[in-house]
């Protein structure tokens, strides 16, 4: 099979297919989803297979209003509306209560309770209204590897698995939405993401972290918390953001394999790089870096000639908790120095 290539004009062609049980990718403000009707047991299916995910990992629903988490949610408190009301459309995905048998167990992961999310991204609005279904999206790559956040991303991963994909260009921020348990008494990140702990309390008040990964015995009750992401083939390791890089090309010139560095605009025009090192630009600040991150890892990844991959890491402030979440993940925790000089 080979995967379709959708535009935003050929929308209603790629509802077509989400309602015929196949699966159609789309963009989000964050990065590529993988979507199916998240009511059609037969299509969740089919999401866990094409990306070699585990079935215990729940999905998150993607809705074009609140009225369709009204339809499925227990009870929208006031702090929820709130959060609604003030971050959506937009990249915050809230946990919460169902109601009994909403949606089936190969979207929740057997859990009873469901993340949603109502993306800020038109063209993805305008499939899921044509669709006439709420759509699970899980970023649509193979499981493990970087997130997509372009259509050709997922057209190398997903090609001849799926139905279609809608390409509506780049995506905007680079990393997943923020996920936040309001099934709680006590609201709690789960993941960090673009909307930032401060916004959140802003609005709601105090909220704790439970950013920890669960045992094989526990069902996560959000994407990330239990299986390795974002890893590509080869070794990634974090350089320090007080690191003096002078260290780091130091340390690449006595190599003798290819090195790829991702780092912000400035440092890569302020040094002469070795001829094993290939850089890749991480813009100016942690917010271009947010957005670029995942798209320098694929680019590094889709050749398999680099060794090693060192990436600038940032403080972990604001948008900053997000980025490093993904790229200590990348790296396994790995920091340059750590292992690099042994």
């Amino acid at each position: 099979m080979e995967t379709k290539i959708f535009t935003p004009a050929e929308i209603p062609a790629a509802a077509a297919a989400i309602n015929q049980g196949n699966l159609v990718a789309f963009p989000t403000e964050t990065v590529y989803g993988l979507g199916a009707d998240a009511t059609n047991v037969a299509a969740v299916k089919k999401v866990y297979a094409a990306k070699g995910r585990p079935s215990d990992n729940p999905l998150i629903v993607h809705v074009a209003d609140q009225a369709t988490v009204r339809h499925y949610a227990k009870e929208i408190t006031p702090a929820v509306q709130k959060l609604m009301d003030t971050f959506w459309p937009g990249p915050l995905t809230i946990i919460l209560p169902l109601k009994e048998d909403a949606l089936a167990p190969q979207v929740t992961g057997g859990l009873k309770t469901a993340a949603f999310r109502n993306p800020n991204q038109e063209a993805t609005l305008d499939l899921i209204r044509a669709a006439g279904v709420p759509l699970v999206g899980p970023s649509a790559n193979t499981s493990g590897k970087p997130s997509p956040t372009l259509a050709e991303h997922v057209y190398h991963d997903l090609n001849g698995k799926i139905a279609g994909i809608l390409d509506a260009g780049p995506t905007d921020f680079g990393v997943e939405s923020t996920v936040i348990d309001m099934s709680t008494d006590h609201p709690a990140i789960l993941r960090p993401g673009a909307v930032t702990r401060s916004e959140l309390e802003a609005v709601i008040g105090p909220v704790e972290d439970q950013l920890h990964h669960v045992n094989q015995a526990e069902v996560p009750k959000a994407p990330g918390m239990k299986y390795t992401h974002y890893s590509p083939a080869a070794d990634v390791q974090i350089v320090d953001p007080e690191l003096d890089w002078e260290t780091v090309i130091a340390w690449c010139r006595q190599q003798d394999v290819k090195i790829g560095i991702l780092a912000p605009e400035m440092t890569i025009k302020r040094y002469k790089w070795p001829r094993n090192v290939v850089t890749y630009s991480l813009g100016t600040n942690v917010q271009s870096a947010s957005h670029l991150l995942f798209a320098g890892l694929r680019t590094f990844d889709l050749d398999d000639s680099f060794a090693t991959i060192l990436v600038q890491g940032f403080p972990t402030t604001g948008l900053g908790e997000a980025y490093m979440n993904r790229l200590n993940k990348a790296a396994g925790q790995h920091h340059f120095g750590d292992t690099a000089t042994n």
